[in-house]
């Protein structure tokens, strides 16, 4: 049943590919126009909907650029409770920011960190503010157009890649499968780690990169537990009875994850990006007292966290144990380095062209 209601969606599917493959000739021919500046601007983004594991790409490129450049990153702000163009600051919550933005002002203090959703405007009002910006990381703007990257990074999920999807609403997909041909490299996410070279091949063969187009394969790398407000890490046994709070686009990789390193395991899961109320805080402190076992704990992801933390005066009185699980990528093959020079080649070269 649900089947043939999917494909009475086909041509909604098939306008809406066409609208956006419209929009995307009118840029490739410069009927519409898209600036460029003076200075290295990385695009990360995807085509598809939501859950490629975009955000910790975006950090890993943090990581890298910020001991040698000054960095910045600038995101639409997704879902967030203000508009128009924002610098953080030390007064900043994930309201004004949006849930990622927040995460990186907390996790990077060192960077900038802006949201705008017309990134052509807020570019210019970034370089008004900190001159000294070398590098920018645009945030899921592999669609926003109007600016015109020196360097498009696509990104695709393993278990979900562009190849095989279907522009929205058939399928997940933002704009038509052709799309990646803007990307300057791909990188294939949530890999499992041990993946095979004979895998490897057949997906290489399955996405056919153009000869200019870098690709990369990456998998999911959890940290140590950590408390929510202090900071400090969070000693868990096995015989932990863990409650997975969180309002993201896919959470089974995180709770395949836990049930590997704790036996039993519960998921309550909001919508991606979900904005928690005082009385989702009573239901998160009635279903963890439900649950079986002596040692009990919420375990949350970091945009969750940013998201909770502006309930820090309900939630400290109720003395729910909180734990943050932090994620970050590895670059299977042993290819991290290569990837990193990549990057650097571009920044690199960019400022020497320029001079």
């Amino acid at each position: 049943m649900l089947k043939h209601l999917k494909i009475l969606l086909y041509p909604f599917s098939l306008l809406y590919g066409l609208v956006m493959w419209s929009r995307n000739r009118f840029y490739d021919t410069n009927m519409l126009t898209a600036v460029e500046f003076d200075l290295p601007v990385i695009a990360v983004g995807n085509l598809s909907v939501g859950g490629t594991g975009k955000t910790p790409h975006v950090e890993h490129l943090i990581r890298i650029l910020k001991d040698k450049y000054r960095v910045a990153t600038l995101s639409r702000g997704y879902n967030r409770r203000s508009s128009g163009y924002l610098l953080a600051n030390e007064t900043s919550t994930a309201a004004q920011l949006g849930d990622e933005p927040m995460q990186f002002h907390q996790k990077f203090p060192d960077i900038e960190v802006c949201v705008g959703e017309e990134r052509m405007l807020a570019i210019p009002q970034l370089l008004g503010e900190r001159p000294e910006t070398e590098v920018i990381l645009l945030d899921d703007a592999f669609q926003h157009r109007s600016v015109r990257p020196g360097m498009n990074i696509l990104i695709t999920e393993y278990n979900r890649r562009f190849t095989k999807d279907h522009v929205v609403p058939f399928g997940r997909l933002r704009e038509g499968r052709k799309g990646y041909e803007r990307a300057n490299c791909i990188i294939v996410s949530k890999c499992p780690p041990q993946l095979s070279n004979a895998e490897k091949a057949a997906i290489r063969q399955e996405i056919k990169p153009l000869p200019h187009q870098q690709l990369f394969f990456t998998s999911l790398k959890y940290g140590e537990l950590y408390d929510m407000f202090s900071g400090n890490p969070v000693p868990a046994p096995a015989d932990t009875t863990v409650l997975l709070v969180c309002g993201i686009a896919r959470p089974e990789p995180l709770l395949q994850q836990l049930k590997e390193s704790y036996k039993n395991v519960f998921l309550l899961p909001f919508p991606d990006h979900y904005y928690y109320s005082v009385p989702d805080l009573e239901k998160i402190n009635r279903e963890l007292g439900n649950l079986p076992g002596t040692h009990k704990l919420v375990v949350t992801t970091e945009k969750d966290a940013v998201r909770l933390q502006l309930l820090e005066d309900r939630l400290r009185p109720m003395n729910i144990p909180i734990a943050v699980m932090p994620v970050e990528i590895s670059f299977l093959y042993g290819e991290g380095e290569s990837f990193n020079n990549y990057i650097f080649t571009y920044v690199d070269q960019f400022g020497s062209n320029h001079d």
